[in-house]
């Protein structure tokens, strides 16, 4: 699916002018995630900005697991990403790769830089190397082992990948400049000995190369053109750079090389985008796995009722920007009310239910009262809804002493059941949780002289005799603080379960199939929990506005 790669931005007027230089025939960008989380709200960006850049301009985005760590994935992650690309709405075809694909000739291009002098195997310690690195206002120290030979090197390195040494035995690094300004450039880490298990390549291989060595070279072998990634890999770009250039120059790749760009990443109010501390709040028990809906990923906003095009709405609407800055989570909320409310049927829902009694309605008598499907649709057609004496009422809409403005229920008012009668508010007996109304019959809605009943007060119901009752899961935001930093910032009232009273055409509602209750906001039958005739129903937000006196 092609969505709208957030507008004019700059990234787009350098994929453009490439193409009306000639510098690149196609544009090819790729998608990189690593295999050890679930995708959350920040991926949802780069996705859609991956997939539609590619898309608009005739090219191809390349979905690539960049599965170099083998302690940390899992085939678990592989899938939950790629479901959540595809619940977006994009495809990739035959373009799935993996870093893992790219081993030997990775490890190829390794040898090659070590006989050319580039590379050298270091036997320090992890803490040795890290104690000599440097400083941003001091440079690094040269390592004693920096002027191994080419040969020792080549001959150290090979019994490395034939599990002769030891996890933390040796590294192999680039030779750079260990008094760069840039530490990233201070002969970092190419390869390091790992005896782990890889969820692909099994028993293979006992040394895994680092991201840094990988990810560029891996966007060399697909011939990615443009490499777009946040902007905490600014520094990273010139090692990129000398990584490509460098194995280019031994002959295995010809420019254009592809180009780094970096792009402000997302930061999102209420919310956590860093994959180490979600992972804490599952491991930690603070919420009910991956796909818990009131977790920022992929998984649980699909759950929750989120959609994929208000994803798309919100990643068009916010832009792309090479500055960093924090967005208001309401903006990502008003994008899904803006969807749902296009494509949600209306449903009556009571959440908090009181029992009315229409004292003066017929006993055994029922009726069938016509309900738009959409008020702004009319091509959706109507449904019948039961009505009976006896209706199931908001709690909140009876005030037995009225404050200011009050419009609803309360001794002596009158107000209209929504899409219904006018009725006249007479008592609440707080022992049997039973209020009483009278009605006037020739009220009904639609129906001729129903107009001359004047009311402000409109509130909705369910027929008690042939409402049902099921769960209902209210969520509010997981953090309390606009900048949460943990578990500590989670907001205890997140998740509120209700017993509500749901009108019989919701009975049959289907998993995923999302609904708006009128005045309590937008919902969504549980993916997971709900069951034929059973369904669970999950608040994906509430309506903009708050319902009015």
């Amino acid at each position: 699916m092609d969505r709208p790669a957030s507008g004019s931005n700059f990234i787009r007027q350098i994929v453009e002018a490439d193409l009306a230089s000639g510098r690149h025939k196609r544009i090819v960008t790729r998608f990189p995630p690593e295999p050890n989380g679930y995708l959350h709200f920040g991926h949802a960006k780069s996705i859609c900005l991956n997939f539609g850049l590619a898309g608009q301009h005739g090219g191809v985005c390349h979905l690539r697991f960049d599965d170099t760590n083998p302690v940390k994935e899992e085939q678990e992650y592989v899938d939950a990403i790629k479901d959540a690309a595809k619940w977006l709405g994009f495809e990739w075809g035959e373009h799935e790769y993996y870093a893992s694909d790219y081993f030997d000739r990775l490890y190829q291009f390794a040898e090659a830089l070590i006989k050319r002098g580039h590379a050298y195997v270091d036997s320090q310690s992890a803490d040795e190397i890290r104690a000599t690195r440097g400083t941003l206002v001091s440079h690094g120290i040269l390592s004693p082992y920096r002027s191994r030979s080419a040969e020792e090197n080549l001959e150290l390195f090979r019994k490395m990948k034939s599990a002769a040494f030891p996890d933390g035995a040796h590294v192999l690094r680039a030779k750079i400049d260990m008094a760069s300004p840039n530490i990233n450039l201070r002969d970092p880490v190419m390869y390091r000995i790992r005896h782990a298990h890889h969820h692909r390549t099994g028993d293979k291989w006992c040394i895994y190369p680092t991201y840094d060595w990988a990810h560029g070279l891996s966007d060399c072998i697909e011939g990615v053109t443009h490499s777009l990634c946040t902007l905490e890999f600014e520094d990273h770009r010139p090692l990129y750079d000398w990584f490509n250039e460098r194995v280019a120059e031994a002959g295995f790749f010809t420019p254009p090389l592809p180009q780094q760009i970096e792009f402000a990443r997302l930061n999102l109010t209420y919310v956590l985008l860093s994959k180490r501390k979600l992972i804490e709040l599952v491991e930690q028990g603070h919420v009910a796995g991956w796909d818990d809906p009131r977790m920022p990923t992929l998984a649980g906003a699909r759950r929750r009722g989120y959609t994929p095009e208000g994803f798309g709405l919100f990643v068009e609407r916010i832009g792309v920007a090479k500055a960093d800055s924090w967005i208001e989570l309401g903006v990502l909320e008003d994008c899904m009310r803006e969807h749902l409310n296009d494509v949600a049927p209306r449903r009556m829902a009571v959440l908090d239910p009181v029992k009315l009694v229409i004292e003066n309605y017929p006993l055994g008598t029922e009726e069938l009262v016509e309900v738009p499907n959409h008020p702004q649709k009319p091509d959706w057609g109507k449904r019948r809804v039961p009505f009976s004496r006896e209706l199931w009422i908001e709690r909140d809409d009876y005030q037995e002493k009225p404050e200011k403005g009050y419009f609803r229920l309360f001794p002596g008012n009158d107000v209209r059941l929504r899409y219904g009668y006018v009725i006249t508010c007479k008592r609440f007996d707080g022992s049997a949780n039973t209020l009483y109304a009278t009605y006037y019959p020739d009220s009904r809605s639609g129906t001729p002289g129903a107009d001359k009943y004047k009311v402000k007060g409109n509130i909705h119901w369910v027929s008690a005799a042939h409402a049902f009752a099921a769960e209902v899961r209210l969520y509010d935001r997981l953090f309390r603080r606009p900048q949460p930093e943990g578990s500590a910032d989670l907001n205890p009232a997140s998740k509120k379960i209700v017993t509500a009273q749901l009108e019989p055409a919701l009975r049959e509602a289907k998993p995923e199939e999302r609904f708006q209750f009128e005045r309590h906001g937008y919902f969504v039958a549980d993916r997971i929990d709900s069951r034929p005739g059973a369904p669970r129903f999950n608040r994906a937000v509430t309506l903009r506005d708050s319902f009015s006196k």
